[in-house]
């Protein structure tokens, strides 16, 4: 989808980008297939702010979307192609042969009137869901499942896909957008393709109000508070903070390692790329 720039009327225009909406098929989502969602505010169950700078935005209706594909052998037919408030990534209504109704993440290619389906049996085509023991190695997939049957967790949002590298025994290996190259057990569905809506990333807002819309508050820096609030703070007129970058707490912020999970460090097998 290409992106739609403007003239510069006022100086938020100047900057403003939006994606052209021209694959989006249908306006209103299925009714069946929507409930409220709450907004916590950034907020825990006590009340306490837990993430900062949160709160505000759009009112929006939860999409409810099928991330495990477990209804095997069943076609569906793609119906239509939706926006959805709540990721960045398309979404496509399918209208299975039995008469139900799902909602999928839409990858590259996927279009109305087109035919997929999800279980062992399933070609190796755009869209359709197989175990990944069934999807031959250099395949491009997504929304990976990291517990067979849990439902996909791995590579949903928009532009991100993984490359299935190889097999061995009941391992499969993973290389995700990352870099990071992942063990997943064979029996593990995955989505053949690449997500959709790739240009999302190169969308500039433009303007703080835009950034309100998606609920996201003004984040001061810390160089602007007192010192009781921030250990960048204080000093006499401007100062740079005096020390390496750190949260409010003292933990740092630019390399540090934070992954605390070694329930799962069998799993990996290379850790992401460095940012240079």
């Amino acid at each position: 989808m290409p992106i739609k720039s403007f003239r510069p009327v006022t100086s938020t225009r100047r900057f403003q980008t939006y994606l052209t909406r021209e694959d989006i098929t249908k306006d209103r989502p299925e009714k069946s297939l929507v409930e409220g969602k709450k907004r916590s505010g950034g907020r825990d169950g006590k009340g306490q702010i837990s993430s900062r700078f949160r709160g505000g935005g759009a009112k929006k209706a939860y999409r409810i979307l099928d991330f495990k594909r477990d209804k095997s052998g069943v076609s569906a037919k793609v119906a239509a192609i939706e926006y959805d408030p709540n990721r960045s990534a398309r979404i496509a209504l399918l209208h299975y042969s039995d008469g139900e109704k799902r909602y999928i993440i839409c990858p590259v290619g996927l279009e109305v009137g087109r035919t997929v389906s999800s279980g062992p049996e399933a070609d190796i085509l755009v869209g359709n869901a197989l175990p990944l023991k069934n999807i031959p190695a250099g395949t491009v997939v997504h929304n990976i499942e990291l517990k067979p049957g849990k439902g996909g967790q791995m590579a949903r949002s928009a532009g991100a896909q993984a490359q299935l590298v190889s097999k061995e025994g009941d391992i499969a290996l993973l290389k995700l957008p990352s870099g990071e190259v992942r063990r997943v057990q064979i029996e593990c569905m995955a989505t053949v393709g690449q997500v959709g809506n790739v240009e999302h990333e190169n969308v500039s807002l433009g303007k703080a109000g835009r950034k309100r819309w998606l609920g996201r508050r003004p984040h001061n820096r810390g160089v602007s508070m007192n010192p009781v609030d921030h250990p960048h703070g204080g000093g006499e007129g401007k100062t740079s903070g005096g020390r390496h970058p750190v949260t409010p707490w003292g933990q740092p912020t630019r390399g540090f390692k934070t992954r605390n999970n070694k329930r799962t460090d069998r799993w990996i097998v290379t850790r992401k790329a460095k940012k240079r």
